[in-house]
């Protein structure tokens, strides 16, 4: 093995997986709580908050991910508000993570049927438990699958960090060809970007086929 491997995996594994790993957390658990709550209250019948979180699901789902992302990081400082570049790259993506979540969710609710609504009114709950406690354990078995994707889609959306100076994968492996250049004056970067693909490869491939098996079994 080369000399000059293992301290380019270990800082990459050191600092830039950690890094994606830290975002994509927080997104991945923003999506889900955000776009499950906008979701269900999506399918209820007041159109004044429909047309809202239809205007939220169409704004987002629509920008561009790395737009959003430079909205946050150098717009909203013009105003007093600053994120850090691994914050703001998070919260880009919750966005756009909500959004999906939240189309997928009133699919999933609107999908049980209208007998089971009325078994839940019958037993006394109200909107709220009749939704907590029996339609949205049913539609979280339909959401499983584009969960499951959407893990997968923001794993890889995590590069757009980069752009914005957060420290995630594929920015240490630019930062290690770098030093490699100054150092030997070769970069070695077919093989560490070649690196980094089979990494996220590795990551997503199976999540990506784990959700098609989820959804033949479950939906």
């Amino acid at each position: 093995m080369p000399e000059w491997v293992q301290p380019v995996v270990e800082y990459m594994a050191r600092e830039g997986l950690k890094e994606t790993a830290r975002i994509a957390v927080i997104s991945v658990v923003g999506s889900a709580l955000v776009g499950v709550v906008l979701g269900t209250l999506l399918t209820i019948r007041f159109w004044p908050l429909r047309s809202m979180i239809r205007l939220y699901i169409e704004v987002w789902r629509g920008l561009p991910i790395i737009v959003t992302i430079f909205l946050i990081f150098f717009a909203l400082p013009s105003v007093g508000i600053r994120f850090s570049p691994y914050l703001a790259a998070a919260i880009g993506l919750v966005l756009w993570g909500s959004a999906q979540v939240a189309e997928a969710t009133r699919g999933a609710v609107e999908s049980i049927p209208r007998e089971q609504h009325q078994a839940a009114s019958a037993l006394g709950f109200g909107w709220v438990g009749r939704h907590a406690f029996v339609i949205l354990p049913q539609a979280l078995r339909r959401l499983l699958p584009p969960m499951v994707s959407l893990l997968a889609g923001v794993i890889q959306n995590t590069t757009l960090a980069s752009i914005i100076g957060a420290s995630e994968v594929l920015a240490t492996g630019t930062q290690s060809i770098e030093r490699l250049q100054l150092s030997s004056g070769n970069s070695h970067s077919f093989a560490i970007y070649a690196g980094i693909m089979a990494a996220f490869f590795a990551i997503s491939f199976p999540l990506t086929r784990l959700a098609v098996y989820l959804e033949r079994r479950l939906v």
